[in-house]
């Protein structure tokens, strides 16, 4: 080849206009959504061997004997609150006692002192005299008892009869009976009084034949333990140490 024709290839090209299309790319960076894949359960899945498969049952096994699965049912729920012990109701009462120094004793449960119809009426078949004496010591503890089967679905305001103890000996018994005219004009004398103890003027011919009527009356909490089981406390004014004097009702029966 002619060194022209060389030079002529090569250089030529150097001079003829080149057009460069320039083309400005944009990347867009498309998110990938991440894929869920479905957990097959471990007796499905073939690639675990057997033994890591046992390992998680017995695993599982010892989960439901440390935390037992439990159902809740209707009828659960039911069982529940039948089992559940009932709420103790505390109330406040207005208590007297009262009686004849030579004739029986008389206690009644008032919820409201301008009523002459109180909630428990109840005659202590002993002499006032032997309550004194026992009040003498500061504390006393009336129990009255009812044994009787018959007497098992009745109120416990409305026992006829009951076992009297006083400070754990037994002493006879009392008896529920409906008030007098002359119970009524007692508590009738009585009703603005809520605390306190002394005697009542009577008739000559009453205290000549029966003794002089003295009477404590005093604020008493009133405990219902259950269906079978009531209480009354005395309440000291002043939460001062004076008689500490209570009445338990209970059916053993």
């Amino acid at each position: 080849m002619k060194k022209i024709d060389y030079l002529t290839r090569f250089l030529i090209p150097c001079y003829k206009p080149t057009t460069t299309h320039s083309h400005s790319t944009t990347t867009i960076t498309v998110p990938r959504l991440p894929t869920t894949k479905k957990r097959l359960s471990t007796s499905l899945r073939n690639d675990i061997p057997e033994e890591t498969k046992d390992h998680n049952q017995e695993h599982q096994e010892e989960e439901e004997e440390v935390y037992p699965r439990t159902s809740v049912t209707a009828e659960s729920v039911k069982s529940y609150f039948s089992i559940a012990p009932p709420r103790i109701s505390r109330t406040m009462v207005v208590g007297t006692l009262f009686g004849h120094r030579r004739g029986h004793v008389c206690f009644c449960i008032q919820h409201d002192r301008l009523n002459y119809k109180p909630s428990v009426f109840l005659e202590f078949i002993i002499p006032t005299c032997v309550l004194v004496k026992e009040m003498q010591c500061g504390l006393v503890r009336i129990a009255l008892e009812c044994t009787r089967s018959d007497l098992s679905s009745c109120p416990l305001n409305l026992i006829p009869i009951w076992d009297l103890f006083i400070n754990g000996r037994k002493f006879g018994f009392a008896t529920r009976r409906k008030t007098s005219s002359k119970d009524r004009m007692v508590l009738k004398s009585l009703q603005s009084m809520t605390v306190g103890a002394g005697v009542i003027p009577m008739a000559s011919s009453e205290e000549e034949e029966y003794g002089e009527l003295i009477y404590m009356r005093a604020n008493y909490e009133r405990v219902i333990g259950s269906s079978d089981s009531e209480s009354f406390y005395l309440i000291n004014p002043d939460s001062g140490s004076g008689q500490e004097f209570s009445v338990f009702l209970m059916r053993s029966c």
